[in-house]
């Protein structure tokens, strides 16, 4: 059975249509559909009910995808095997959110080196939905994300609940207005209790999608923004920036997102374990000095 066909079945699960698959999977609506069709004649079933709202599944389809989610997962990990250097025994394959790799997922590579050597390590770096999409075709078999959706056959861990904080650095010079405010774009769940909050912070001067970036940009030209509590830290205890006093602070958990049917796989448990056991331990005190903030 091609591969192709199967992601191809999967993708229009995921998107809803015939047409949004072509566009997701840069190929001819036309190509897709030729695709399903030898699928269906393969397996003798009709697998989808086109209509004016796009595709959805018949009961031979919803019977089929978990078999095709599984199909394409054991492909993955058989090219994984392949690909495995020499003196390893299995090889993991993690992703996660960029703010996420400093400090956590730095010390658990790190953890790993020391505690699974035997573990080859494939590290991805992306946003969230194109983690997720890997994480749903086999190309991950962890991913570390903020605010996960939730996926059919896949187990969602909390690991730890971090807290935003707002933190300032006043230029010299400069005047407390509302465009000193950095907005940090921190998600859906942050956004949601933000703006429950807006009137205290004034309207932002300026916009970022990125944590390391804006408080590169405070750091450097003055203002104020919310961060994680773990990174900023140090540079409130070393004077660098100054909490805001009576500023509400807000929850931002972090999750290990993995297929349920990896709990029966070694090596993915002990992945996780490192994941929890470098959770329990807190952050090394060096790391901060390796990657950006966030």
């Amino acid at each position: 059975m091609d591969v192709d066909r199967i992601r191809t079945f999967l993708e229009i699960v995921h998107s809803g249509s015939f047409l949004k698959a072509s566009e997701h999977l840069n190929v001819t609506q036309t190509t897709v559909s030729a695709r399903i069709r030898t699928l269906e004649q393969e397996l003798g079933r009709q697998l989808f009910i086109r209509n004016r709202n796009g595709a959805q599944l018949t009961p031979s389809g919803r019977e089929f995808e978990r078999f095709a989610q599984s199909f394409v997962q054991v492909w993955e990990r058989a090219r994984h095997q392949l690909a495995i250097p020499s003196g390893r025994t299995s090889m993991i394959a993690l992703g996660g959110e960029l703010s996420l790799w400093n400090p956590l997922l730095l010390d658990w590579l790190v953890w790993m080196r020391t505690a699974e050597p035997k573990i080859a390590i494939h590290a991805h770096v992306g946003v969230p939905d194109q983690l997720l999409e890997q994480l749903r075709t086999g190309v991950l078999d962890i991913a570390v994300l903020y605010a996960p959706k939730l996926l059919p056959g896949f187990k969602v861990e909390l690991l730890l609940e971090e807290q935003l904080v707002l933190v300032r650095r006043k230029a010299p010079g400069a005047a407390d207005t509302g465009e000193d405010y950095v907005y940090v774009d921190w998600g859906p769940m942050f956004a949601a209790q933000h703006d429950a909050n807006s009137t205290t912070f004034g309207e932002p001067g300026l916009l970022v999608g990125l944590g390391p970036l804006g408080l590169s940009y405070i750091m450097r030209a003055g203002g104020m923004g919310y961060f994680r509590k773990g990174v900023v830290t140090q540079l409130v205890e070393a004077g660098e920036l100054e909490r805001v006093d009576d500023a509400p602070e807000f929850t931002y958990p972090a999750y290990a997102v993995y297929p349920e049917e990896s709990q029966t796989r070694a090596d993915v448990q002990a992945a996780l374990a490192a994941l929890r056991n470098v959770v329990a331990t807190g952050p090394r005190a060096d790391t901060n000095s390796i990657l950006p903030m966030g």
